[in-house]
C-alpha cells in the first residue's frame, strides 16, 4: 500500500493567527480594564462570525490552503479535473466508469469510507481502470463542520486507512462533506499529508477548472435518471470540443 513519506508542517493562516492574537488581547484587556468587556465580547463575536463564514464558503482560503483551481502549469496546458463525490454507488458508479472509458478520460472519485467498505470490489475496479480515489470522510455526516479536532481526525483517518487498505493507494486529497469546515480541519489534514480540495463554481470554460459531479446521493431527472448519467456524456463531448484535457488531481499535483 502506498503511503505518504512526509508530513506537511501546519502553518496557521493569517486569519487564524489574528484570531488567536485577538483572543489573547481580549483576555488581557478584560483583566486589566473590566469595563471594556462589552467591547471585547463584541470583538470576539465578530471574530467567530468571520471564522464561521470562512468555513461556510467552500472555496475560501481564509482557514488554510484550498485547491479550488488546478495549479498554473496544469491550467496552462488546458487541463481540467473531473471530481465525483459521495460514492461508490453500484448502479451509478459502474455506468459512470463505462462512460469515462468510452471517452478515455480519468477522474478523481471522492469516496466515503463506509461505502468503500460496503463496495470494496467496486472501489478496486475504480482504481484498476486508472482513476483515483480520494478521501471524503468516513461517514459523510451533516454536522461535519461542527466536529472538534479529535472527531475530525477520526473521521478522516479511518477513511484514509480503509481506502488505502482496500485499494492499495492512499488518498492525497480531501474534500469536506458539502465543502463545509472549521478552523480545526487544516491541522488534521497537514498531519495526514492531505490537501483540501473544493471545486470551481464557474462553468467548464477554461483550463484549470475543478468540476464537481455526484455518483452517490445523486439527484435524478424528471425521467428518474441520475443527473450525472445525463450530464456526463455532454460534458465530456464539450470538453473535447473545447480542447480541454481531463486529468486526475494527482496528475495535476505531479505537474507542479
Amino acid at each position: 500500500m502506498d503511503s505518504p513519506s512526509t508530513h506537511k508542517r501546519w502553518r496557521p493562516s493569517p486569519l487564524i493567527s489574528a484570531s488567536v492574537a485577538l483572543h489573547l488581547g481580549a483576555a488581557f484587556a478584560t483583566v486589566a480594564r473590566p469595563r471594556l468587556w462589552p467591547w471585547t465580547l463584541g470583538a470576539l463575536v465578530a471574530d467567530h462570525l468571520l471564522l464561521t463564514a470562512a468555513g461556510l464558503w467552500p472555496r475560501s482560503r481564509l482557514l488554510g490552503p484550498n485547491w479550488a483551481h488546478l495549479p498554473a502549469p496544469a491550467a496552462a496546458r488546458g487541463a481540467v479535473a473531473i471530481t465525483i463525490d459521495d460514492g461508490p454507488e453500484p448502479e451509478v458508479t459502474a455506468r459512470v466508469l463505462s462512460l469515462l472509458d468510452e471517452h478515455g478520460v480519468k477522474a478523481s472519485f471522492f469516496c466515503i469510507g463506509e461505502r468503500i467498505q460496503r463496495y470494496a470490489e467496486l472501489a478496486r475496479e475504480i482504481v484498476h481502470r486508472g482513476h483515483v480515489i480520494e478521501n471524503h470522510s468516513q461517514r459523510h455526516v451533516h454536522h461535519f463542520s461542527l466536529l472538534g479536532p479529535r472527531a475530525l481526525k477520526d473521521e478522516i483517518e479511518r477513511a484514509q486507512h480503509i481506502i488505502g487498505s482496500t485499494t492499495g493507494e492512499c488518498p492525497r486529497f480531501f474534500r469536506a462533506p458539502a465543502g463545509l469546515r472549521n478552523p480545526f480541519l487544516e491541522p488534521v489534514l497537514a498531519r495526514l499529508d492531505l490537501r483540501l480540495t473544493s471545486w470551481t463554481r464557474r462553468g467548464f470554460d477554461k483550463g484549470g477548472d475543478i468540476l464537481l459531479l455526484h455518483d452517490g446521493h445523486a439527484a435524478c431527472t424528471h425521467r428518474g435518471l441520475p443527473v450525472i448519467l445525463e450530464v456526463l456524456p455532454r460534458l465530456l463531448e464539450t470538453l473535447a470540443a473545447a480542447k480541454l484535457t481531463p486529468i486526475t488531481l494527482r496528475a495535476a499535483l505531479d505537474w507542479q
